[in-house]
């Protein structure tokens, strides 16, 4: 005869259920970490440098109100443009070239200034200006002088034409470029170098035995930095 299985004394659940197992695909975490948060952080330090950066040009710009420097001839005289049978020019010319620093606050070291003459693109003349320093709402002259011989043998075909046609009028076209090295003084305050260059395009009417035939109307240059 079968035993007798024993009374069940409380309810009956079945077996027990194991606990599920948490399981990741392996693959990039969803957030940045460390790396976003640099990233962030160097956006938000240049940023703010720029602002920083910003104001203080503007700021500075309200306090000091730079204007650019005025050059002028405004008077040349050429005692001699000639050019010889074997394409040598023999040349005799002087300029006043007027600077006029309009600023109330910034003063101009010119540490270097080289005055050149050109004709039709090829330079014949070359001058070497003593340094000096122009002081706050100045005006200084310079007097660049280009005298002796230059070979320029690519002169020939129309520029030749073009030479013998202003010989007849006795009216030249020549530029001259002035190389700068400057520095500005604000206060007590002095800038790195800048080299501007400037460039004067003039007609010069050709002297008479050192007598101006015509003058020169005052010429505006421009000023490249």
């Amino acid at each position: 005869m079968a035993e007798k299985q024993p009374q069940l004394n409380g309810a009956y659940y079945g077996p027990a259920i194991p606990p599920p197992n948490n399981y990741h695909r392996p693959g990039r975490s969803s957030g940045c970490g460390c790396g976003c948060c640099l990233l962030s952080c160097l956006l938000k330090i240049i940023i703010t440098i720029v602002v920083v950066a910003g104001l203080a040009v503007f700021i500075f710009w309200l306090v000091v109100r730079p204007n650019k420097v005025k050059f002028h001839v405004t008077e040349a005289n050429l005692s001699e443009f000639n050019l010889a049978g074997n394409n040598t020019l023999y040349y005799n010319l002087s300029l006043t070239v007027s600077v006029r620093n309009p600023n109330k606050k910034i003063g101009i070291y010119y540490d270097r200034i080289e005055a050149r003459a050109f004709y039709k693109d090829q330079r014949f003349g070359y001058d070497t200006l003593n340094p000096f320093y122009q002081g706050h709402k100045n005006t200084s002259i310079l007097t660049p002088t280009f005298q002796g011989k230059e070979l320029i043998p690519a002169l020939a075909g129309d520029e030749l034409l073009e030479f013998n046609q202003e010989k007849t009028s006795g009216v030249y076209d020549i530029y001259v470029k002035l190389y700068l090295r400057i520095r500005f003084k604000i206060g007590k305050i002095k800038t790195h170098k800048f080299k501007p260059k400037i460039e004067c395009d003039l007609k010069i009417p050709l002297s008479e035995n050192g007598t101006v035939v015509s003058r020169i109307e005052t010429t505006k240059c421009d000023l490249d930095y």
